[in-house]
């Protein structure tokens, strides 16, 4: 890498960062791991213009509901919306980054030790979150990611465009689109509907 490519790599890290700070409201250690996540990512799948040309080639799989979600979506133009953000719930430091194009995929994952790390590069620095966030800055993605080849199988309902079913629950009424529905013998049935809800109405709710 010329001393050109370093220096166009740091002020884009710096414009992505305040952009995504912007957008998450604050700027915090999650912010700053998220921006590098995700630029390492594309680099990895070959994808250099994500908001541009190729917007329709990547789709993100993230592992965790935290401030770095907002700043991969900051930074790749992926978004649930648009069917190229897909919310996997493991708790974990994580996302994965799919070129649709090529099928080329890497599962990029923080390190856990890079927490401890980043005291060492700031002892002077008493709050923790503030040593994090001025030692992610400028530790290497070596020191702070391990990066997985993966294969990811997407089934046609989960790509991004219309949907490719819609049906009616024979107990609620309510339509469920992408071929989410569960069926049970003759009835076709909403995953809540099923007994697989994050809610449970309440019998004397008026609608």
């Amino acid at each position: 890498m010329n001393k050109g490519e370093k220096l166009w790599l740091t002020l884009s890290f710096e414009f992505l960062l305040e952009e995504s700070a912007r957008i998450h409201g604050h700027l915090c250690p999650g912010q700053v791991l998220g921006v590098k996540m995700s630029i390492l990512g594309l680099r990895e799948i070959g994808i250099k213009d994500p908001k541009g040309k190729d917007r329709k080639r990547i789709i993100v799989f993230v592992e965790m509901d935290r401030c770095a979600t907002d700043a991969v979506q900051s930074v790749t133009g992926c978004s649930l919306g648009h069917r190229t953000m897909k919310f996997m719930d493991y708790g974990k430091m994580a996302a994965t980054f799919l070129n649709l194009k090529t099928g080329k995929a890497v599962r990029v994952i923080a390190k856990g030790d890079s927490r401890q790390k980043a005291k060492e590069f700031f002892p002077e620095i008493k709050n923790k979150y503030e040593a994090q966030l001025e030692a992610y800055k400028i530790m290497t993605d070596e020191e702070l990611f391990d990066v997985m080849d993966v294969k990811i199988e997407l089934k046609p309902e989960d790509m991004p465009g219309r949907p490719l079913g819609r049906v009616k629950c024979d107990v609620c009424a309510e339509y469920i689109q992408d071929m989410r529905e569960v069926y049970k013998g003759e009835k076709v049935l909403c995953r809540v509907c099923a007994g697989g809800g994050y809610y449970k109405p309440l019998k004397d709710v008026i609608f």
